[in-house]
């Protein structure tokens, strides 16, 4: 657990100051999904200290022949045991409304905040939005096919004075392949025309991925600790009972 959100923390390139604020508009059970997944890392780190602590605590417990110490284990893995088997559950139950939450919130976002393709102008969410574009190789919340897209009820095409509603451009420049936030003012047709050469993607699908890419080995070493836990469980109180003494 130390491993993986030491992991999280160092190399998941969503989570950085100019894209936090577009992820921060969107809640999951009132948390904001930019400062959730900033945070997670650091819960698996905290996690995996916790465990690391209990596991010391089993070690002295066994070596010492305590009974204590290893009924006091005992229990502090069964906890564990419990809660995470909950939080699996609650996840898979879950997982498709949250999915579509973040979906929708994240559009409404993007349709309400989005007003210029630039990081030096507009507010602080649609320059966010124009980093996230950048940042994940994605344009947009669904995938653009088009120039009929998620941008045309934002601010940037619906408003007078707008590149969007007072030109040809159908997507940001930086929605453009390659583009970096010194690069994407020279981004021209036919990448805003929405001809060829924007990101296809859309942001829902690219942050999706960047989590999912982490997926299996959390669920690889979840599954593991839920099986050693089990098992410490039994061998404490086995230890316990070959001590000679009895377990309450």
């Amino acid at each position: 657990m130390l491993i993986v959100g030491a992991l999280m923390k160092a190399n998941v390139k969503i989570v950085t100051d100019e894209v936090k604020p577009a992820l921060n508009t969107v809640t999951v059970s009132s948390y904001k999904l930019g400062d959730l997944a900033d945070n997670l890392s650091v819960v698996f780190i905290v996690i995996g200290v916790f465990i690391f602590i209990v596991a010391g605590l089993g070690l002295f417990g066994a070596c010492c022949q305590n009974r204590c110490m290893l009924v006091t284990y005992a229990i502090l893995v069964l906890i564990l045991f419990i809660a995470k088997i909950a939080a699996i559950a609650l996840w898979f139950t879950m997982q498709g409304e949250v999915e579509d939450k973040v979906k929708n919130e994240m559009l409404t976002s993007l349709q309400t905040h989005f007003t210029d393709d630039s990081v030096d102008t507009g507010s602080e969410v649609s320059r966010s939005w124009n980093y996230m574009f950048m940042t994940l190789d994605c344009c947009a919340i669904n995938k653009v096919t088009s120039g009929t897209n998620d941008f045309d009820q934002s601010p940037w095409c619906t408003a007078t004075g707008k590149s969007c509603k007072d030109s040809s451009a159908e997507v940001p420049r930086t929605c453009c392949v390659g583009v970096v936030a010194s690069t994407y003012t020279a981004a021209t047709a036919p990448c805003t025309t929405g001809v060829s050469g924007y990101n296809t993607m859309g942001c829902y699908d690219a942050l999706k991925a960047e989590i999912d890419s982490y997926s299996t080995p959390v669920i690889g070493v979840g599954i593991t600790i839920l099986v050693i836990e089990l098992l410490a469980v039994i061998f404490a109180f086995v230890i316990c009972k070959q001590t000679g003494e009895e377990v309450v």
